[in-house]
């Protein structure tokens, strides 16, 4: 059985620790095998190699980098030799926290003497989960008193927090869990992130759609939690309220690839199914192509404002609309959308604003 890998990322003094142990209290119960990989930072801090060990602090995140993915390998090949049937390998902290404490030119640096991307490392995971750090809506109970490896003050765990958040923005799954509620229920809250995206009971998305003027892609590009991929999407055949399509995702030639099956159950709900294949898989099945609908191409900018993520897709063909897309838990909730999304009229329920539709027919609000 496939082996889902997840990160439970942060700022300092987030609730890492106790939503661990939550999170294997809870799934444990629901049938899951949890298999953690620690923090890879703080066990070398705290084993007396501090980043003063190094001769500079590239060395220093190099060597955790390195020390992360060997680690990550080793538990990955271990859960896939084990016999049961749902094995959740849970990473404190990934890869791409390593870019949070580094400069842009030596988290690039460290990427080309390693020989990989950032798009290769940040999707590696099936799910990010990001816990917002208490000084930033619960100042009260910030503390590094638990975790010896910390320093930082309220001012700068905010900065980390941010830094971290910016670093993993363009994940497909990616969700910010923030300081809203009380410290158990927001424990409640990312367990009821992740059981969302486990599918327990079953794999339901939620989403709202907007038809919104094509925003200023310098100025997107500017923001700092903000990541632009390139996205090809080719839909398969496929039977009666079923859909099923291959996508081709990433950046400057670094990409992964999915299968989606999804089935509609309303407007607002469907089950979906989704698996990471190789390329030479994506390659196979693009031989089962609709040929009926146009492969659909787009720039997808991901941003994450006042923790919650939003996709806004730019089409080719479009040079005044894009569309916008916030998925949600609960099909009450309610949206304000951040200032440089102008709204021009939700199309939820518009059926011909669907991928799927506008592989066959493109609408003209789209066109102009």
């Amino acid at each position: 059985m496939k082996t889902t890998k997840i990160v439970i990322t942060g700022g300092p003094c987030a609730g890492k620790t106790t939503g661990l142990s939550y999170l294997e209290q809870e799934l444990t119960k629901m049938g899951y095998k949890v298999v953690f990989v620690n923090e890879t930072a703080t066990e070398i801090i705290t084993n007396g190699l501090g980043p003063n060990s190094c001769v500079n602090n590239y060395e220093f995140e190099k060597a955790i980098l390195q020390l992360q993915l060997m680690n990550e390998r080793l538990y990955t090949n271990f859960c896939e030799s084990l016999p049961d049937e749902k094995v959740l390998l849970v990473c404190d902290r990934g890869a791409m926290d390593c870019k949070s404490y580094s400069s842009e030119t030596e988290f690039a640096r460290i990427l080309a003497d390693l020989n990989l991307s950032e798009v290769e490392l940040r999707d590696n995971y099936d799910a990010v989960f990001h816990l917002v750090t208490a000084a930033k809506g619960a100042p009260q109970f910030y503390t590094t008193n638990n975790n010896n490896a910390r320093r930082e003050n309220i001012e700068q765990a905010i900065q980390m927090d941010e830094r971290t958040m910016s670093a993993w923005v363009g994940h497909p799954h990616f969700r910010a869990i923030d300081n809203s509620t009380n410290f158990e229920t927001k424990m409640h809250r990312l367990v009821k992130e992740i059981c969302l995206f486990l599918g327990l009971p079953v794999p339901l998305e939620i989403e709202r759609k907007y038809l919104i003027e094509r925003p200023d892609e310098n100025m997107l590009a500017r923001l700092t939690k903000c990541k632009k991929v390139d996205i090809v999407q080719t839909y398969l055949q496929s039977s009666d309220n079923e859909e099923r399509r291959v996508r081709q995702r990433g950046v400057d030639g670094s990409y992964i690839f999915t299968l989606t099956v999804k089935k509609m159950l309303s407007n607002l709900t469907r089950i979906e199914t989704e698996k990471r294949i190789t390329e030479r898989e994506y390659l196979n099945l693009l031989n089962k192509t609709d040929t009926s609908l146009h492969q659909v191409k787009k720039s997808r900018y991901c941003v994450m404002e006042n923790n919650r993520y939003y996709e806004i897709d730019i089409y080719p063909f479009s040079k005044k609309s894009a569309i916008c897309e916030i998925e949600l838990n609960d099909e009450n909730e309610q949206i304000n959308l951040p200032p440089y999304i102008k709204l021009k009229r939700e199309v939820t329920d518009d059926k011909r604003f669907s991928n799927h539709s506008i592989a066959k027919e493109i609408p003209p609000e789209l066109l102009i």
